[in-house]
């Protein structure tokens, strides 16, 4: 009788370490709430991982490449039906990853004979103004964390997701501590946030690095990865389109103060 629940707990304790390990060297993607709307941005080798999922939602992932795909159609196809259904304007990300993405995260994580998703991945909604933007975080099982969906808890106007608790830990530093007014100060403080997250990956970088550290480590890191970001365009009307890729001329302007 004591047995199968300790065989069941030791087999979640070795799923979430497996998940853990294989997601440690993930690329962090990062999200930037501004006065014109939301920036996401990352930077990969061969893959996209910025996804428009509907009029006013995007989402970022990292993780495996298939887990990541059959999970961007299931909130495209979500999105699409209440869009349907209901109204664009209906459309919600909070309820979204509240009762569909987090309850099915959590049952594949949990049910120890099936497959898990080995994804991480961050959600952003544009709202009609700043106060309103929502990011929310949904990890493997099921764990969610949102920048503002509590009465009395204050709003943060980032998200963020890493391939460590560490790097998490060290983007969201530097997004906190960053002053951001338009879209040239939101790609330089995301690009700095990626920067803090990808050197914690490494074991020996515990500690949060000096200015002079973190610039060394991203000049030796660019040339390795292409930039991708795209902004969530904060408009007046449901019909407004919101996604869009930012331009060449913007990346190369910020990207040309870390090479």
């Amino acid at each position: 009788m004591i047995e199968e629940p300790y065989r069941w707990v030791e087999a979640i304790s070795n799923r979430r370490e497996y998940i853990e390990n294989e997601l440690a060297t993930g690329s962090p993607t990062v999200g930037v709430s501004f006065s014109d709307g939301i920036l996401l941005l990352t930077f990969g080798r061969d893959r996209r991982k910025i996804f428009e999922v509907y009029d006013r939602i995007a989402m970022g992932a990292i993780g495996h490449p298939g887990d990541i795909e059959r999970l961007r159609m299931t909130a495209i196809e979500l999105a699409g039906t209440e869009g349907f259904t209901r109204s664009a304007a209906d459309v919600s990300l909070r309820r979204m990853a509240t009762y569909s993405f987090s309850p099915a995260l959590k049952q594949a994580f949990e049910q120890i004979y099936g497959a898990p998703y080995l994804v991480r991945i961050l959600f952003a909604e544009v709202g009609e103004t700043q106060a309103s933007d929502l990011f929310v975080r949904l990890d493997y099982d099921g764990a969610m964390h949102a920048n503002s969906m509590g009465a009395g808890k204050p709003s943060e106007y980032f998200g963020a997701i890493a391939g460590t608790r560490r790097g998490l830990e060290h983007a969201e530093r530097v997004l906190s501590q960053a002053k951001i007014s338009n879209l040239q100060s939101a790609l330089e403080a995301g690009v700095r946030a990626w920067g803090a997250g990808l050197y914690a990956a490494g074991e020996e970088n515990a500690d949060a690095p000096e200015e002079s550290v973190l610039r060394d480590f991203m000049k030796s890191k660019l040339g390795q990865y292409s930039v991708e970001a795209a902004l969530l365009e904060r408009g007046g009307t449901v019909a407004h389109v919101a996604f869009s890729e930012v331009s060449e001329s913007d990346l190369e302007a910020v990207l040309t103060k870390f090479r």
